[in-house]
């Protein structure tokens, strides 16, 4: 059986490693220069900077597997049991920054980056039911497609797939505009190092040392929806200096060394999926992510084994 996966978030990642597991020949296709899509980090200069996902929890128990893993191998740690007050739910942390734990995910699978898929099409023959088109003519012949990206980019990928889909299925995102700076002293970010909607324009602050991943002062400012839709298409320096105006009450008097900011289109979707994935009737064709019951990594980490089960079994 021949899968090809669309998205190597952990959505993706996770049906992937389940599918090898089970003897599956799998590919995985990202338009991304690595893994892991909001499970993201980067190094700006001595720091390291977490820009998608900034924590996350576990309520069920195929998560909580996984996680315990981490934990053992000394890859994610509970950073704190919440922010203003502790509700006694674990919040978790990455030790290495978020996409260490998607680049252990992919480990001994075959990953293809900066691929940028743009269409699925029924394939020429009985023994290629369907075909991944690549946008450099590449063609990847497969027995069923799992498709993790937004439903929006789903949708399109499939308009010449002949499958018909449920309109309830197409929801819309909210926007996240995300600030990420270098400081030269410790910011004001009250422990533990995480506050949620602060003001109305701002949906987390978050501070990147106090939370064990950085070895440097660094934090990251995500504006509100609402915030980051009127300001999406200012310029690249009206937008990092009205998000450092924005970050000031966290700042303390520190002054910023290296600002960058970050573009989520998809960031959250505005309506769920009751269901962890949806299968196409003939069962080859599966959407999931974080659209399908829940916008966390918990949720998608659950949709990507239930799309591996929907081909597997």
């Amino acid at each position: 059986m021949r899968v090809v996966i669309v998205g190597a978030g952990i959505c993706g990642l996770v049906a992937g490693r389940r599918l090898v597991d089970a003897d599956v020949d799998v590919v995985l296709v990202d338009k991304g220069r690595s893994v892991g899509g909001r499970l993201a980090t980067r190094r700006i200069g001595d720091a390291t900077v977490d820009h998608g996902a900034q924590f996350f929890t576990v309520r069920t128990p195929a998560f909580q597997r996984q996680v315990d893993d981490w934990v053992d191998r000394g890859l994610a740690t509970v950073w704190s049991r919440g922010f203003t007050t502790s509700d006694g739910h674990p919040r978790y942390v990455a030790t290495s920054g978020m996409n260490s734990l998607a680049k252990d995910l992919a480990t001994g699978l075959d990953v293809r980056c900066s691929t940028m898929a743009f269409g699925i099409r029924p394939g020429s023959d009985a023994g290629a039911p369907w075909q991944l088109l690549i946008d450099d003519g590449t063609v990847y012949d497969a027995d069923a497609v799992i498709v993790t990206t937004p439903l929006p980019q789903a949708y399109a990928l499939l308009a010449d797939s002949g499958i018909a889909f449920a309109e309830s299925l197409l929801t819309d995102y909210d926007r996240t505009i995300a600030l990420l700076a270098t400081l030269d002293r410790p910011a004001a970010i009250p422990p533990p190092g995480g506050v949620q909607s602060p003001t109305p324009d701002i949906g987390f602050v978050a501070d990147n040392h106090a939370k064990g991943v950085s070895a440097t002062p660094a934090i990251t400012v995500h504006a509100s929806p609402s915030w980051s839709e009127a300001h999406w298409d200012d310029e690249i320096d009206t937008l990092r200096s009205a998000l450092i105006e924005l970050a000031d009450t966290w700042l303390g008097g520190a002054a910023v060394i290296e600002a960058q900011v970050k573009k989520w289109r998809f960031a959250t979707p505005r309506t769920l999926w009751p269901d962890p994935c949806w299968i196409a009737e003939g069962g080859s064709i599966v959407l999931a992510g974080d659209a399908f019951d829940g916008p966390r990594v918990e949720a998608a980490h659950n949709s990507g084994l239930a799309a591996a089960h929907a081909l597997s079994g």
